[in-house]
């Protein structure tokens, strides 16, 4: 009898998992008003993933539209295109082959490294090591749990001062399916320490600032991901009065909340929440960097995919408050994207978010930049488009070496601006 028992939870914990068997992923080119509605209707009558933009609403003319089609759906979906007469490509034939080549290597469990994927479980071991090891440098301070239970432990970096230093600070992995963010976090904590004394630069901004550093933002979704459902994005939270689980947590700010690009529709995936900050790892965030607002003086978030370095205001078309201000972040953004692409010549675009890429509210990015942290960056890391989501493994290490490239700028211009 447990035997069966057994081999039954194991077929219902089987059954739980996503798979992604000749789902493809399409990009669409609606050029006239008729595109954009025909997306739109398809968006209500089939269920489409919205790669990007992030919500069917957000569609509009002369504008590349990612989307994942499910297997069932794509008949239906070219025949409407068709008739449509709009152009697409299809960018991944089989998202299921896409998600089980991403890691490069196969069979057993691979230790933490910095050119994979590492599960949460390794990624808490290493912060535990990694902050054991180089306790001269970094410290921890658990600022909360997520909705699960689990601890968000955030990793200070920078040499130990009597006095309290101006700090930068910068989170991984807001949207679950996002990998190669928390991946970036990682390689930066390890680069951070073990540069430090070697690197002129790298030890300058720790000398005199702290970086703090909060490898995955969104855990409970994270594991989700790895877990049962690997394009999840959104947090595990229930929704009252409804089955559809989680929100956006980068629409769950106070930045202009729930007014545009987000829904108020718990089943959608830009779901702004019940109500500011209703999603716990997003007032723990809140919470931690308004206790220390005085200290920190610069915000950077970190996200893919489409190659953007952006900054406020993403929520409105208006600029940022101070033409000043808003000339040197436009000065900023521009050199960090021209020191991100001096190593491999990868392309990023700057901007407001509003304009560059398209309106969207209850982002941490805005919030903070209206809290008062005058340096507020959003990266939007490789690729444009041929992975998505599921960027491989392959390409962790030179992601992370030139948006390091591009950290370090902002963070340098940000320690010779501090008074």
């Amino acid at each position: 009898m447990k035997v069966f028992l057994f081999f039954g939870l194991v077929a219902f914990a089987l059954a739980d998992v996503t798979r992604f068997e000749g789902d493809k992923v399409l990009r669409l080119k609606p050029v006239l008003d008729e595109h954009v509605k025909v997306i739109k209707e398809l968006a209500i009558s089939t269920q489409l993933d919205f790669w990007s933009p992030d919500n069917p609403e957000l569609v509009t003319t002369n504008t590349d539209v990612d989307i994942r089609v499910p297997a069932m759906y794509l008949d239906m979906v070219f025949t409407i295109l068709q008739q449509s007469n709009m152009k697409y490509e299809v960018l991944i034939q089989d998202v299921q082959d896409a998600v089980d080549s991403q890691a490069d290597s196969k069979g057993s469990p691979r230790a933490h490294g910095y050119t994979k994927y590492n599960t949460w479980s390794d990624i808490e071991s290493w912060i535990t090591s990694i902050s054991s090891s180089n306790s001269e440098l970094i410290s921890t301070e658990v600022i909360g749990k997520t909705y699960e239970g689990r601890p968000m432990t955030v990793l200070k970096i920078g040499k130990k001062s009597s006095s309290t230093k101006p700090a930068i600070f910068m989170d991984c992995g807001i949207h679950a399916r996002e990998w190669i963010s928390p991946a970036f976090c990682q390689w930066f904590v390890n680069e951070a320490v073990s540069t430090y004394g070697s690197d002129a630069q790298m030890t300058s901004l720790l000398n005199q600032m702290d970086v703090i550093v909060l490898p995955v933002f969104n855990i409970d979704g994270y594991i989700y991901t790895h877990t049962n459902d690997r394009m999840w994005r959104k947090t595990r939270a229930k929704n009252s009065g409804t089955s559809c689980i989680g929100t956006d947590p980068n629409r769950n700010f106070d930045a202009g909340w729930c007014t545009v690009g987000a829904s108020s529709n718990p089943c959608s995936e830009t779901f702004c929440g019940s109500s500011v900050e209703s999603e716990i790892e997003v007032k723990n965030v809140a919470n931690f960097i308004r206790k220390n607002k005085s200290i920190i003086k610069a915000y950077i978030t970190i996200h893919s995919y489409s190659q953007l370095l952006l900054f406020p205001y993403s929520y409105t078309y208006e600029l940022a408050a101070d033409h000043s201000e808003l000339v040197s972040q436009h000065h900023v953004a521009e050199g960090a994207s021209a020191a991100l692409r001096s190593l491999y010549g990868t392309r990023y675009t700057s901007g407001p978010g509003a304009s560059t890429i398209y309106l969207a509210a209850g982002g941490s990015d805005d919030w903070a930049y209206d809290l008062g942290v005058k340096y507020s960056y959003t990266f939007e890391l490789r690729d444009t488009g041929r992975y998505g989501f599921l960027l491989p493994e392959s390409q962790i290490k030179p992601t992370c070496e030139e948006t390091m490239l591009a950290v370090k700028y902002i963070a340098a211009y940000v320690q010779k601006n501090l008074y």
